[in-house]
């Protein structure tokens, strides 16, 4: 009988699953160029904006226990909650996300990817700041730049969403790319898992 995981587990809990349950699918939900960066060896992208565009096709041919993975944990939290809605059973969220795997010592398959969306959103808000605070020596109503990102940054973390992630989402090298959208929703909801991991 296979193990029953909590909605929240950490990668002791994962590392122990897989050892005894080889069933167990690995759904890293950052986007593509994240997850050619750096990601759990076994584990499937299947991308939270793909899902959310997805979100009335979802339901799961199998019966298979799913630990959903980000960068930290905020946007496998928001796909468990998605996924939830739309019926799928068994859905846990990796503790830590990518970066506590690594700080607590679990193998990571590394490429040439893109940063990570967090780090992504540092740079754009510091530039945007800083272009804002320069800009206004030459023009002062252009500081508001800066009191707008950093109304967004309070909002973002008061509400725990960001809008500026999901702008930069949209950029080409954050976006999964239009072939090949079915299969890895596969990886997610198939009988079996999609290969290509």
């Amino acid at each position: 009988m296979p193990k029953t995981l909590p909605k929240l587990v950490d990668t002791a809990e994962v590392r122990e699953v897989r050892e005894t349950d080889p069933q167990i699918r690995l759904i890293d939900v950052r986007t593509p160029g994240e997850f050619v960066s750096s990601h759990i060896p076994g584990s499937y992208n299947v991308p939270l904006d793909l899902l959310r565009e997805h979100r009335d096709e979802l339901t799961a041919q199998h019966g298979d226990p799913v630990v959903l993975v980000c960068a930290s944990g905020g946007r496998a939290e928001q796909a468990r909650s998605l996924l939830e809605t739309a019926g799928l059973e068994r859905l846990s969220v990796l503790r830590g996300g990518i970066t506590g795997w690594g700080r607590e010592g679990g193998e990571l398959n590394r490429g040439r990817g893109t940063w990570a969306m967090e780090r992504q959103v540092r740079l754009a808000a510091g530039l945007l700041v800083l272009t804002g605070v320069v800009a206004s020596i030459a023009y002062e109503p252009l500081k508001w730049i800066a009191g707008f990102v950093g109304a967004g940054l309070t909002f973002a973390a008061v509400t725990d969403t960001c809008a500026m992630s999901r702008v930069l989402g949209l950029l080409p090298h954050n976006r999964t790319p239009s072939t090949g959208r079915r299969s890895l929703l596969e990886a997610l909801t198939g009988e079996e898992a999609a290969t290509g991991k």
